[in-house]
């Protein structure tokens, strides 16, 4: 799913000492059960609250994902016994499937509907939707409320998030950099002694995939669903977006000049690649309305494109019940929109802005908390094996757990638990990833969309139009390029290069 986060001269800082925070005084494990101000209690967060201090209050918090899980009533309530001790409030949580996750988040916006906290990204309209006004300003909330964030996040990359010196949404502590590659089914890599170390590139898979076609007739070679596609993680791949939409960067250029990626020869090359796979059978005939992994994770593909990470692997093994391996052919890049890339924001319509950063900043830094939206219920979804490793509870399995989130997705990953099959390093790992990632030239640069909303908006009406069938390879490019440019064109996308030009020549000026 992939992120933005940085300027110049914090990306000279030593990345260990970005992350260096996070074990400083935020590894708290606390339960329910743990006393205030006791031992295990973290000195940062947020101070339990009387009635008498606060009145009760509910946060809706809304987030995309998969299938709604069975359990999320249960782990809810123990959300909410906990929290209610903590700062007087209830979640209500809301998870939207990935497919629908656009549609609805922007009509509730449209419609003024209250909510309190939601799931932002570049990649899913942050710079539009700080625009429309529809977060609430976050500087001073940070500063009042939000020590454990100040103490895990570097104040560099918090300066990422801002637009008009203004932050609107609170960036994941995480990697702060992109890798792209593939994920490939273990066992069919064993089985017909796949030699991953010589694939360097996309046109590399083409003699695994027409293998796979050969001799596994009910397996799908490469997979490809929800954006993750050649065209769309090739030219993602090579160039810095600049906060999204159209206007970007080429990452082998050390220039400040702004382009339109899809005028490329690249994406050319990539989206000509795809079409002839998927004409091969190659790719799953349902590429551009699947709004789920479900082939790769139950084991009916072999290959799928994806944004990788040191773990990435273990992880998706863990998540699926699958065993994967990855392959990176991109190696790691650091930029703004890294930092964007998953965060956390409070709507517009809040009732209580207050008490939702309550909420954000115990994700930071209260690791029971954190730990158990993301895995559920300890005993129920997962039995602990140390302080910082879990495995499923007896009788449970990926297939048949009631609960799942995403943590990559929510508050200071540093501090969530491992599974057994994961690196015990993986977060001393994620350091170095991000301290060897080449950095953009143009790190810290935040684009305005407001001056050109909406031919923004006009765009992202074209690119849902023609980008994801192209990227796909269901139709092909030597036509449709063209005419996606035309579209381009019409709806104003030189105006919006110009405007990303126009901006970043300010900004490059003030450095």
């Amino acid at each position: 799913m992939k992120k933005s986060m940085g300027f110049l001269s914090v990306a000279l800082l030593s990345m260990s000492m970005i992350l260096g925070a996070c074990g400083s005084n935020n590894n708290s494990d606390s339960s329910p059960s743990t006393p205030s101000g006791s031992a295990g209690a973290s000195s940062a967060e947020a101070p339990k609250s009387s009635e008498s201090e606060l009145k009760p209050y509910e946060i809706r918090v809304v987030y995309p994902a998969g299938a709604v899980p069975k359990d999320l009533a249960l782990v809810q309530d123990e959300m909410n016994k906990y929290l209610t001790e903590k700062i007087n409030a209830t979640v209500k949580l809301e998870p939207i499937d990935w497919g629908s996750w656009m549609d609805k988040t922007n009509l509730m916006i449209s419609s003024g509907e209250k909510f309190d906290i939601v799931v932002s990204s570049n990649t899913l309209g942050y710079s539009v939707n700080v625009a429309k006004g529809a977060y609430a300003p976050l500087n001073d909330l940070v500063e009042k409320y939000g020590a454990n964030i100040k103490a895990s996040v570097d104040a560099g990359f918090l300066e990422g998030t801002k637009v008009n010196g203004e932050m609107y949404g609170i960036p994941v502590n995480k990697e702060f950099a992109s890798s792209y590659g593939y994920l490939l089914n273990k066992s069919l890599v064993e089985k017909y002694n796949i030699d991953v170390s010589t694939i360097k590139q996309a046109a590399d898979l083409e003699p695994y995939l027409e293998l796979i076609k050969a001799n596994e007739p009910d397996i799908i070679p490469f997979f490809v669903g929800m954006q993750r596609s050649l065209g769309n993680f090739a030219s993602i791949g090579d160039i810095d977006q600049l906060g999204g939409s159209v206007g970007a960067l080429d990452r082998n250029s050390n220039e400040l000049k702004v382009i339109n990626q899809f005028e490329t020869p690249y994406y050319n090359e990539m989206a000509t690649l795809a079409h002839k796979w998927y004409k091969a059978g190659y790719i799953n005939k349902d590429a551009v309305t699947v709004t789920d992994f479900g082939q790769m994770q139950v084991g009916k593909a072999f290959a799928m494109q994806m944004e990788l990470k040191p773990g990435k692997d273990a992880e998706m093994s863990q998540a699926w019940g699958l065993d994967v391996v990855q392959v990176q052919v991109k190696e790691p890049y650091t930029t703004t929109g890294n930092i964007t890339g998953i965060m956390g924001s409070i709507s517009r319509t809040t009732e209580d802005p207050e008490r939702a950063m309550m909420f954000l900043d115990l994700l930071y830094g209260d690791k029971y908390l954190l730990n158990l939206f993301d895995f559920g219920v300890e005993g129920v979804h997962f039995v602990k094996k140390s302080d910082s490793v879990i495995d499923y509870a007896e009788g449970v399995s990926a297939e048949s757990i009631g609960y799942r989130n995403e943590p990559w997705m929510w508050g200071n990953q540093m501090i969530t638990y491992l599974f057994p099959n994961e690196d015990p390093n993986k977060w001393e790992n994620f350091k170095n990833f991000n301290a060897q990632a080449q950095k953009s030239i143009a790190l810290g640069f935040a684009f305005d969309v407001e001056p050109v909303k909406n031919e923004v908006a006009a765009v992202a009406n074209v690119l849902k139009q023609y980008q994801d069938v192209i990227d796909a390879g269901l139709v092909d490019p030597a036509q449709e390029i063209a005419k996606f440019n035309e579209a381009l064109k019409a709806a104003g996308v030189d105006k919006i290069v110009a405007e990303k030009q126009r901006q970043l020549d300010e900004w490059a000026s003030n450095q």
